[in-house]
């Protein structure tokens, strides 16, 4: 299905429909989707802490690395770079632990101040209303996540949550490993009957590689129209008219939304 244009969220309507009529779970990004966890605010400083923290281990820093000013983008980079000098067993793995835990960290202080994305509390009633188990699948840490879902009482609407894993971040998105795990602990095993919703390119390229249709609702109109290019199947710019269209599929009574 070809994504229709991103500034007439109406004609989504029909689309939206069946893409949640068609699917037997959803999936959801944290950071954009559910909240706005870093308010748009760089992360630099923290890649920074990380860069600092790998060269006092490993002495020196691939130019990858070093080029690097992303928190998260960070993490991958350190795996390649370790694996790279693997072979002269020069470089020990310990920094890969330790950047995880620096990222987790500044992630359990952005929860406290992160805030609700419009709707997407709302979405996630109407789901559970619908019989729609739902995945949150983060390249943040689980604990965090599950941090924020406790502050806003959102734990009873999500039945899964997967988050990077400690020990391998090359297994973020866009990996589709994320989406594959919540698959199985949902005990779901056909990616084309899930949906994924997302804010950005790597959710997409995610949702892509497991054969699994996608919803875009990026922040931005630049994001918007790479999902379009990237054959995203329905773009929006706000999740009020995926809230409608899921409360046409249900016959319990309607919530604000």
């Amino acid at each position: 299905m070809a994504a229709t244009t991103w500034a007439h969220d109406a004609l989504h309507h029909e689309a939206l429909v069946r893409l949640f009529d068609n699917a037997d779970v959803v999936l959801l990004d944290f950071d954009g989707p559910v909240c706005d966890l870093f308010r748009r605010g760089s992360t630099a400083h923290v890649a920074e802490e990380i860069k600092d923290m790998a060269r006092r281990h490993w002495g020196f820093l691939d130019q990858a690395v070093q080029s690097c000013h992303d928190s998260h983008g960070i993490l991958p980079l350190l795996g390649d770079m370790a694996d790279k000098h693997d072979a002269q067993g020069s470089l020990s793995r310990r920094p890969l632990e330790l950047a995880h835990s620096m990222v987790t960290r500044f992630e359990r202080g952005a929860v406290k101040r992160a805030r609700p994305t419009p709707h997407a509390e709302a979405l996630l009633k109407r789901l559970a209303a619908l019989g729609k188990p739902v995945a949150i699948v983060s390249n943040n840490a689980e604990g965090p996540v599950n941090q924020y879902l406790e502050r806003r009482k959102l734990g009873p609407y999500v039945d899964v949550v997967c988050g990077r894993d400690p020990v391998e971040p090359r297994l973020m998105k866009p990996a589709p490993d994320l989406l594959f795990r919540a698959l199985e602990l949902l005990r779901r095993h056909e990616p084309h009957k899930a949906l994924m919703i997302g804010d950005q390119p790597t959710d997409l390229l995610a949702a892509k590689t497991a054969g699994t249709p996608f919803l875009g609702c990026p922040r931005d109109q630049r994001r918007a129209e790479e999902m379009e290019r990237l054959d995203a199947d329905c773009v929006v710019r706000s999740l009020k008219p995926v809230v409608l269209a899921v409360q046409e599929l249900t016959s319990s009574p309607r919530l604000p939304v």
